[in-house]
């Protein structure tokens, strides 16, 4: 039992040690870049929100007038 412990233990630091390799081959973006993309997602996120706004304040006014 402990043989298959220790090729456990072997298999994890191989594992960590291929994720620590291909790390260091990831191109990271800029801070520039990363603020820019923040204020992509941001932008996007209230534009899509306005949208599902405007669809189920409609949704709803339509439903009301077909109800009443």
């Amino acid at each position: 039992m402990s043989a298959q412990t220790s090729s456990k233990k072997g298999k994890v630091g191989t594992y960590f040690k291929g994720v620590k390799a291909e790390t260091k081959k990831v191109m990271w973006p800029t801070k520039k870049e990363t603020i820019d993309y923040i204020g992509v997602v941001i932008f996007m996120c209230l534009v899509f929100g306005l949208v599902v706004w405007v669809l189920d304040l409609g949704i709803h006014r339509l439903l009301s007038f077909i109800i009443k």
